[in-house]
């Protein structure tokens, strides 16, 4: 299948974009977990195990599951032009901008990666200085830099592919991120988008080269007419506005509301769907935080390329409720117990991944959230996830749904 097809959470989910976890967390360090958004280093043998665990879980439910990394060789395999583009623009965008230095980085990326598919995974990973055979002697830099420095930095968020791009029903939007680490990432997602031949041609409702902030995890697909989108740590109120105006105006869109939910700037509330995500036509998991009162504004369409916001001050569960078109069930994280709750939410207890209506996957180690759900009436696909949970994301955070059927 062709193209992008997602206008909801939870319609049956058959092809789905994740990355397997690399060799880019083999460079993260203890000095460098902060600036990777890192909170403790994965051990990758695991990790790998985990998420080939994950990626065969959704196969068994008849997913078809894509990577990313190859879908980005795909792009570049038979188009030496495009390949050159590629390896120049991720050098500038991996903060190398003098003219040796590329010329030095370019030529041993195109020497010892000849393959696309390795040249992609080694842009993933990172380049450190000794792995560059080059005369150390006559540059002051290079004299008073460990071997081991890294010249161009890794991307270990990769494997949370939900948050560089995001399909919103036929179209996709490629992101301007929080972070320069994470930043770079979009980069794949533009060159598929552009080039792919099953992606070229995909309606594109924001661009990496805006100025404002915005992140895939903040995006949820609440039906065919009904965005909501999360006002957070990583995702700017100007970039809702851009991105209003881009899907108001189109006419392939059937997107006429975005909800704007203002939530907390937090660890703990990094993107809406760590507050909550949609399981079922009437259910959600939700972070009992995010419960009370709670400002949301209503972007329409309005006149001649103009966009029109009003102000909802009301509770969760009745904003659900009017925009999901019937009453809805709001299920705790860490069923109602606070500390149960904070220690789940941690873990991604809130951040599940909808295959079908009612059938959700859930990591294992969040066993109080899993037991209330199953209580609830829920089917849980469960995957292991003592590494994968290490770097703050949940089922969701790991995948990029492409195509859903319509409900």
């Amino acid at each position: 299948m062709t193209g992008v097809n997602v206008k909801s959470e939870i319609g049956p989910l058959k092809k789905v974009i994740l990355h397997r976890p690399g060799k880019e967390l083999l460079n993260l360090t203890p000095d460098t977990l902060e600036r990777l958004l890192f909170d403790d280093i994965p051990f990758l043998e695991i990790a790998q195990q985990e998420h080939d665990a994950f990626a065969q879980a959704l196969r068994d439910n008849g997913v078809e599951v894509v990577y990313l990394e190859d879908l980005m060789a795909e792009t570049i395999r038979d188009n030496a032009a495009l390949r050159s583009q590629f390896i120049e623009q991720w050098i500038e965008e991996a903060n190398v901008h003098t003219e040796k230095w590329h010329k030095i980085l370019h030529e041993y990326l195109d020497s010892e990666y000849a393959d696309a598919k390795a040249l992609v995974e080694k842009t993933m990973t990172g380049i450190t200085l000794d792995e560059l055979d080059i005369d150390r002697t006559n540059s002051l830099v290079d004299l008073v830099s460990s071997p081991t420095e890294m010249v161009c930095d890794p991307m270990p968020n990769l494997y949370f592919t939900r948050d560089p791009f995001a399909m919103v029903g036929n179209g996709v939007t490629i992101h301007r991120m929080y972070s320069v680490t994470r930043n770079r990432e979009t980069m794949y997602g533009k060159y598929i988008f552009d080039n792919h031949p099953d992606f070229k041609g995909t309606p594109q409702y924001y661009s990496r080269d805006n100025a404002f902030h915005i992140e895939g995890g903040d995006i949820l697909n609440i039906n065919d007419h009904v965005l909501a989108i999360g006002i957070s740590q990583r995702t700017e109120p100007d970039a809702i506005d851009t991105l209003a105006q881009s899907i108001f105006h189109d006419e392939r869109s059937s997107i006429d509301t975005i909800l704007a939910f203002d939530i907390p700037n937090s660890r703990a509330f990094m993107h809406l769907d760590t507050v909550f995500t949609q399981i079922d036509h009437d259910k959600f998991t939700i972070h009992p935080g995010i419960l009370g009162p709670l400002t949301v504004f209503e972007l329409t369409k309005g006149a001649e390329g103009e966009v029109k916001v009003k102000r909802l001050d009301s509770d969760l569960e009745s904003i659900l409720t009017k925009y999901v078109g019937q009453p809805v069930q709001l299920l705790q994280c860490g069923a109602g117990d606070r500390i149960a709750a904070e220690r789940e939410q941690w873990n991604d207890g809130s951040n599940t991944l909808c295959i079908e209506p009612g059938k959700i996957c859930v990591y294992q180690r969040n066993n109080v959230t899993n037991d209330f759900l199953y209580k609830n009436g829920l089917e849980l696909v469960v995957i292991p996830s003592c590494e994968l949970s290490r770097g703050r994301g949940g089922p969701r955070c790991m995948s990029m749904p492409a195509w859903r059927e319509d409900l």
